[in-house]
């Protein structure tokens, strides 16, 4: 994976990721709004969210640590997180 790889394009691959992971209806990457509060809008729990961090770990050959996954609320704290990871060679 590019470590190059610009926020916006990261934040459609991760969308893409959760609407298939998570089963997401009636959304697309690109309509996915990255600001929304993961819990409180999408439904997303801490199960969901395990998952998700699964997957991305695979994906990206990024650890997600448990303890930070009270900061990653939104899809684009999620995306921005990773993107960091990747910049640091993480």
């Amino acid at each position: 994976m590019a470590v190059a790889m610009e926020l916006d394009q990261l934040i459609l691959n991760i969308a893409g990721i959760m609407i298939r992971e998570l089963k997401l209806e009636d959304v697309t990457p690109e309509t996915f709004d990255p600001d929304l509060d993961l819990v409180d809008e999408v439904g997303v729990d801490s199960m969901d969210l395990a998952t998700v961090a699964l997957v991305l770990r695979d994906q990206y050959r990024v650890r997600i640590d448990e303890d930070d996954y009270p900061k990653l609320k939104t899809l684009r704290l999620i995306s921005q997180y990773i993107h960091g990871k990747l910049a640091a060679g993480a």
